[in-house]
């Protein structure tokens, strides 16, 4: 009888300890998954979605709202007029240009940015912008940027590039480049869900085998 008591209190002890690790590590990564991926969907998904955005045409306060946008057919990144900023991670910039208008001449405005971290020197000079699908020929989509807390820095990296290139950027707007932006958002969909289920299953798979180590432990001491 008290084998068994001493192996039924080791069961609820174990019991205790695997569900609080369950708690603590479903926390730790849920919020990891949230923030990497299904906030960013949502954030995306909550705001309005943009076809045949014209550069050459539309300002950036036409698009406060956006989240999504497909720009009209000639639309490019000007590498030639790329920036970085650093600041610990270097934030480069580059401005969306072309559109409809022949030639593609100076902008009044360049109001709309490709952008990326680490993607680029800290001292750009243009040209080596390497971020999103910049070397795609059929990327002409933008994501825009929902991390509040780098917002800021690419701000001061549009700020260097006005000075350094004597443009104007009234209203920046900034997007990561892909070709397909609706694509794109549902990416973080899937990556989501592939991270919860990847997650279940290896939770389980531990479990298991915790189980087994605690039973063989159980049954080793008991007999002994």
């Amino acid at each position: 009888a008290g084998e068994a008591s001493l192996a039924g209190g080791s069961w609820i002890i174990f019991l205790v300890v695997s569900c609080l690790a369950a708690v603590f590590s479903g926390v730790i990564a849920g919020n990891y998954n949230f923030w990497t991926s299904a906030e960013l969907f949502y954030d995306i998904t909550a705001l309005n979605s943009y076809n045949a955005v014209d550069p050459t045409r539309m300002r950036g306060q036409e698009l406060m709202d956006a989240g999504r946008a497909l720009f009209v057919p000639g639309t490019h990144l000007d590498l030639t007029r790329s920036m970085g900023f650093k600041n610990m991670d270097t934030y480069c910039v580059a401005p969306i240009t072309g559109g409809t208008v022949a030639g593609n001449p100076p902008l009044a405005s360049y109001d709309f940015w490709a952008v990326g971290k680490d993607c680029c020197s800290s001292s750009a000079t243009g040209g080596d912008f390497r971020c999103g699908q910049y070397d795609n020929a059929n990327a002409r989509g933008g994501l825009r940027l929902m991390r509040d807390e780098d917002r800021a820095f690419f701000r001061l990296a549009v700020q260097q590039a006005e000075s350094a290139y004597q443009i104007k950027a009234t209203h920046p707007l900034f997007f990561n480049w892909v070709e397909d932006p609706i694509e794109a958002t549902y990416q973080f969909q899937r990556n989501a869900f592939q991270t919860y289920f990847i997650g279940m299953c290896s939770f389980f798979g531990f479990q298991m085998l915790t189980v087994y180590i605690a039973a063989s432990c159980f049954v080793k001491f008991s007999i002994a």
